[in-house]
Formats: structure tokens, sequence, C-alpha cells
């Protein structure tokens, strides 16, 4: 739960675009629509990315809330533009049409399709694939890139880097103390965005074998934090504590199933003395001798890295469709095909990013406060003795 940032997006998958407004960002961070790009353009990256990516090139406009590079104080607005949308116009009116356009009738199993139809009463299933469609992530990407950027200008990154495709695992160490900007940087020059170089072809190939046989792979990917402050988050309540709201808005990534904590699974097969990170004192500050509790505890960041992993299932849209039930007919027959991916993680990991971005950045001003960028940095300042 977002205290002192909210955002909205908008827009259908092969609408017109995406629009995106976010309020709460103080006035005076320099951002421009070059900086958005960076992390727009790594969303579109990825090895198994359908043919979409190939049409779109994601820019997102500043439209409001920003002059002469800096932020106003007011609310940022933002669009991306759909270029496929020329190619769906006539799918796509927002008017009335004569136009006979043929409906969609056949749920994909394990994706919104069927839920969607019954919840919202409609009898063609473009309406809920449209907005249920990961295409409005690039729009979380871009209103994430503003809240990088703050993070950015007080000492804080965020980086990723893709840990399993399918049963190909890297289990390549990361020293964080190298920064999480190091770490994600050799990741992004993997397209699979793997630091194993071995792994890296593995995992390609792994994709291309889905691929070829219709199919399509999930994975694991790993996010971290380096530069957090102590004291972000509270165990106050369930809804201030750090981790609930980083969770909740990893769990809202398209196909996003779970997500642990450090190595919480492996760890929960462990005794206590082996788990959890014993303390010490540098002569200025505390510091732990592990990082098991991924940066967090009792709802509190530490002063760690943050380090948590997502897993992402397979993606639901299928060339080698599976079975399904016509929503009008009743018929038993084979699912709708829509233009998909065969692999997606990739790209997940640069949303889980910006989402992780967006929390800090929440929970930053949550803290310290400020209406501009100096009075935050005044307020970090003083806090800092």
């Amino acid at each position: 739960m977002l205290k002192k940032i909210q955002y909205l997006t908008a827009g259908e998958s092969h609408g017109k675009g995406l629009l995106g407004i976010i309020n709460g960002i103080p006035a005076n961070l320099e951002i421009d629509e070059d900086y958005i790009q960076i992390q727009l353009s790594r969303r579109q990256k990825g090895h198994g990315r359908g043919k979409r990516m190939k049409i779109e090139t994601d820019y997102a406009e500043i439209y409001s809330g920003v002059r002469l590079g800096k932020t106003i104080g007011a609310p940022i607005g933002l669009m991306i533009n759909n270029a496929d949308y020329e190619n769906w116009k006539k799918t796509m009116p927002i008017s009335p049409s004569d136009n006979k356009i043929k409906e969609i009738t056949l749920p994909r199993p394990g994706h919104a399709d069927l839920a969607g139809v019954e919840k919202f009463g409609f009898s063609d299933i473009r309406n809920v694939i449209e907005r249920s469609s990961a295409r409005e992530t690039a729009m979380r990407v871009g209103i994430g890139s503003i809240c990088r950027k703050l993070l950015e200008d007080i000492g804080i990154y965020v980086g990723s880097r893709v840990i399993q495709i399918h049963d190909i695992v890297d289990e390549s160490d990361i020293d964080l103390n190298k920064g999480a900007i190091f770490i994600s940087n050799i990741a992004d020059q993997s397209n699979v965005r793997c630091i194993g170089e071995l792994e890296s072809e593995k995992m390609k190939k792994r994709i291309d074998k889905a691929k070829k046989t219709g199919d399509s792979v999930g994975g694991r990917f790993e996010v971290f934090a380096t530069g957090v402050p102590v004291g972000l988050g509270s165990y106050s309540q369930w809804f201030d504590r750090l981790q609930s709201k980083i969770s909740e808005s990893i769990m809202s990534i398209n196909a996003i199933k779970g997500i642990e904590f450090s190595n919480a699974f492996a760890n929960s097969l462990e005794f206590g003395s082996k788990v959890h990170d014993e303390i010490g004192w540098d002569g200025k500050n505390y510091i732990r001798y592990s990082n098991n509790a991924g940066g967090i505890e009792g709802g509190i960041s530490n002063g760690q890295p943050i380090l948590f992993q997502a897993a992402m299932k397979p993606i639901p849209t299928l060339i080698k469709p599976l079975k399904s039930v016509d929503i009008i007919t009743k018929e038993e027959k084979l699912a709708h095909k829509e233009r998909t991916d065969s692999c997606a993680v990739p790209a997940a990991s640069i949303i889980a990013e910006s989402m992780l971005c967006i929390v800090l950045a929440d929970s930053i001003l949550e803290k310290f406060g400020g209406d501009s960028m100096d009075g935050l940095k005044q307020h970090i300042d003083s806090a800092n003795g």
C-alpha cells in the first residue's frame, strides 16, 4: 500500500496507446524522455520475444508535470503510442462500428480470458485480452523510471538478473558490494539477462526448442537494490511492512506466481543458527555478516541490499493451443491463438525493477519527506547526522 505516491495506467494492448499518471514526485527532479527511454528499451529486449517487439519502438512522451527538464511538483503524465494500432483500427474502434468484427469465444487456459468474461459479462474475449495483456507494463516501466531517477539521485540503485529459464539454472555468485548497476549491466550484455555465459547459451536453446514446438517457458529472476538506508517500512501494521509492499507490487506483474526474499524457501529447511544474520559493529555502524534476510527484518530495511527472487510461469498464449470450451456454443475446441512470446522472463525482470523503484521511492518519501529534491536531500542528511 503506497503512502506518498499514486499512479494509474490506462490503455489497451492494440488500442491507440498507453497513458500513465504519477502523483507525489517532489519538485526539481531532473528527468527527460531519453532517460525513460533507456528502461523502455531494456524491457523490449530478450531472446524469445514475439513479432510485436519488432513493430513497436516504445517511447514515452512526457505530457505534463515537467518544465525545463525538471519536475514541478504536479502530477506527471506520460503517453506511449502503439505503432501496431494502424493494423488494428477496424478491430479496436472507439465508436460503434458497422464493420463485422470477429468475436473471440475460445478462452486460453492460464490466461485471464474465462475469468474475465465471467466477471464482466462479455461475449467477446477481446475485451479481456486487451487490458489483461502485459503490454500495459510498458507504462509501468515508464512510471518506474521516474522513481528510479529519484532513487539514483540519493544513491539508491536497482538492478536484476535472470537466474533460471525452464530447467536451466545459473548458480553464478554475485557480489552486491560492487553495486546493483554493475551486476545488472553485466546481465544486460546477455539477451536472456543471465550472467553465466554457458547457462545463457543453454537458456537460448531451451527457448528456441519451446518456440519450435509451439510452446512457452517460464523461469526465475533476481532483483536487488543497493544503497537502501535503514528504516524503510515498519512492523506497526501489516500493510506498512516493506516486504508486504514489495510483494504486492511484484505479484501484480503478469504471469508472476511466486516471490521469495533472499533464499527463503531453502532457508526454511535449515536450523535458525544457520539462517539468521549475525550482527557486528565496524566502529561507526552496525553490520551484518550475511544477508539471508534479504535486507529486511521485521518489515524494516536494515541497511543491507534488498534481495528477492520471483517466479514467472510459462506464457499461457500458445501457438500449439490447449483444450478449451467455446463460451457461446459450449463446444470443446482448441483455445484461441494470439501473437505471443515464447519467453518473457528477461522482460519481466526489468518490469520488476521498475515496480521495486516505485515502492522504494514511496518509502523514502514517507520516511524523509520533502516537497522538492533539495528538501528531501536535506532531510536525509539531517537523519544521517
